[in-house]
């Protein structure tokens, strides 16, 4: 790349060379794809994935990707396999090694205890006549991209490439596992992501902590258990049936002689609700798009089950 290009001129040539690799790998994905994905699928064990300097880095983060994905995975970085972690690999298990040469030597241990004890092992190289090439039951082979960096040296497009084959792999199992939303949360409880997937049953409140009162109570009643509850809504419930909902609106609109009527005379009848099972996220929108701060979960038989309110919403990251 000519010194008197611009930063931007840079990037984008890295990218473009970087991108037209992606291509290549896309338009010439190996003919074994298929094969390592049964292969991994039948594993009992984790998939071990390990590679040395920035191949370690991208191993463990497909190790990270398979992990949260329902491919139980584990990086071993090769040195510490040499002294002691070779342990961690046993023959329930199956291998990736990362390499663009084939011939990193600290990857030797690692290689001979997968064929010491049948261990399936897949390469990841661009050298399909290398040691490790040779040595492994599968090989991905890389496609022969030329280095982003300005000397053709530092591992750029080859780590790149080696990353999305990675993601290739974690999601082609994903999909044969069939992994959903709801598997994904389990492995994702924090962060915005996790909230993202949160359910309502996860935050709503339960039992005695439900502002509820029947048709008959009196409207004295009915605001101590309104202000007792603090969540500024109350159920009207029969058989355990929601059957509507008295707020604070519906009280100012009936505050001339409101204490001489009945909780049934001043709810509002067949109210909004959503499922236990609904997404957090999508209880929040019907809030938002009603101008509501709570929303009463029922069944699908319409049972009343909980009370989700907006600072639930807000509290969980939903927002």
């Amino acid at each position: 790349m000519p010194a008197s290009q611009t930063p931007t001129e840079i990037a984008r040539e890295v990218l473009r060379i970087e991108a037209e690799a992606v291509s290549a790998l896309r338009d010439a994905l190996p003919d074994s794809f298929d094969r390592v994905i049964t292969e991994l699928l039948q594993v009992r064990g984790r998939v071990i994935v390990s590679g040395m300097g920035k191949s370690g880095h991208i191993a463990a983060k497909i190790a990270a990707t398979m992990a949260s994905t329902g491919t139980p995975a584990q990086y071993v970085h090769p040195g510490e396999a040499s002294h002691g972690d070779l342990g961690m690999i046993t023959d329930q298990d199956a291998v990736i090694l990362i390499s663009n040469s084939g011939e990193t030597r600290e990857l030797a241990d690692i290689i001979a205890h997968t064929r010491r004890f049948a261990i399936p092992l897949v390469a990841i190289t661009k050298k399909a006549d290398s040691t490790l090439a040779q040595q492994a039951d599968h090989l991905l082979e890389l496609p022969k991209a030329p280095e982003a960096c300005a000397i053709g040296m530092a591992p750029t497009t080859s780590t790149t490439c080696t990353l999305a084959l990675g993601d290739a792999l974690a999601v082609a199992l994903m999909r044969m596992r069939g992994f959903e939303r709801e598997n994904f949360m389990a492995f994702h409880p924090g962060g915005t992501l996790g909230a993202q997937l949160l359910k309502v049953s996860s935050v709503m409140h339960r039992g005695d902590a439900l502002p509820v009162v029947a048709a008959d109570t009196d409207m004295g009643e009915t605001l101590l258990e309104m202000t007792a509850k603090g969540f500024g809504v109350a159920a009207l419930v029969e058989n355990g049936m929601l059957k509507g909902v008295i707020t604070d609106g519906d009280l100012r609109r009936n505050l001339d002689h409101l204490m001489s009527h009945k909780a049934g005379e001043i709810a509002t009848y067949n109210p909004r609700s959503i499922s236990p099972d609904a997404l957090l996220s999508e209880a929040l929108g019907v809030m938002n798009t009603h101008k509501i701060s709570a929303l009463f979960a029922v069944d699908e038989t319409g049972q009343l089950q909980g009370l989700v309110h907006i600072h639930d919403a807000l509290r969980a990251g939903v927002a």
